[in-house]
């Protein structure tokens, strides 16, 4: 994982984490970028990590380009953790199945998705119009956006009870998202390895081999996603057996909204039309 990581100010990413998370394990990442990555406002005073102080992990290889950090300590991880498990509202019934190559199989996991108004959003066959807002998730969307200066309209929660549930290699690249835009994906709970795998080096016969990058999302920590990485990695969140606590993860996004998406759709048929014939 070392490999992937841009050296930057001596320090140890690591050592901030464990001080962060008392008993949740080791992280994944060894090194730091410092402080080089300085956010443009301070957050309201409270148990959580300053926005001024974060320490920021810059994961990179071919088209991949992720920045990663513990955004909340344990003592407000934990407050926030406990409050999605009361107030989260999970699908069930149809919403809770998935299609895969035209069948219908149940969600190794639980799912909800909440956002503006007016939006929907399709993935796996299904297409989904979110709940509003609740206050404790635009508490953590609200922070995101301090420290990233990013904004998102829409967030898809995805609960594993132990470590037997999980989600197959994937890319976030529907329609739907704004394009260029970054994904946020905060975790709460237990520690679990992350996976990604250039689309180049998937299936048997792998037209390249590029090395799989492993990480391992903390309590309380923040992973951008930004552009182009969905655009070439796929992204999985494996099995792991040992692993009996559970683990909430909030992924926020940026939709457009239905005018605007067919407005795009409509200038792409246009260029693609006038490409055709002339």
């Amino acid at each position: 994982m070392d490999r992937f990581l841009v050296k930057g100010a001596v320090g140890s990413l690591k050592r901030r984490m464990e001080q962060e998370q008392t008993g949740g394990g080791p992280a994944g990442l060894a090194e730091e970028e410092g402080n080089s990555k300085k956010n443009p406002r301070r957050a309201a005073p409270g148990n959580g990590v300053d926005s001024a102080d974060l320490t920021w992990g810059r994961i990179r290889a071919e088209g991949l380009h992720c920045d990663y950090t513990i955004l909340f300590g344990k003592a407000e991880a934990d407050e926030i953790f406990q409050e999605l498990e009361k107030e989260v509202e999970y699908f069930t019934g149809a919403l809770a199945r998935v299609q895969v190559f035209g069948k219908w199989h149940s969600v190794p996991r639980k799912q909800a998705t909440y956002g503006d108004t007016g939006l929907t959003y399709t993935f796996s066959g299904l297409t989904l119009s979110p709940k509003p807002w609740i206050p404790i998730l635009e508490r953590v969307r609200d922070r995101v956006s301090l420290v990233t200066g990013q904004t998102f309209n829409f967030v898809l929660i995805n609960r594993y009870k132990d470590g037997q549930d999980h989600i197959g290699e994937h890319r976030d690249d529907e329609r739907e998202l704004a394009p260029g835009s970054p994904i946020a994906s905060v975790s709460f709970g237990a520690c679990r390895d992350f996976v990604f795998r250039h689309k180049d080096s998937r299936g048997k016969h792998p037209s390249r081999r590029l090395e799989v990058v492993r990480l391992q999302l903390a309590h309380g920590s923040l992973l951008m996603m930004n552009h182009p990485t969905n655009t070439h990695w796929y992204h999985s969140l494996p099995v792991r057996k040992k692993v009996l606590a559970p683990r909430v993860n909030l992924t926020f996004r940026k939709i457009l909204p239905t005018t605007k998406r067919t407005t795009l759709l409509t200038a792409s048929a246009s260029v693609g039309s006038f490409a055709l014939h002339s």
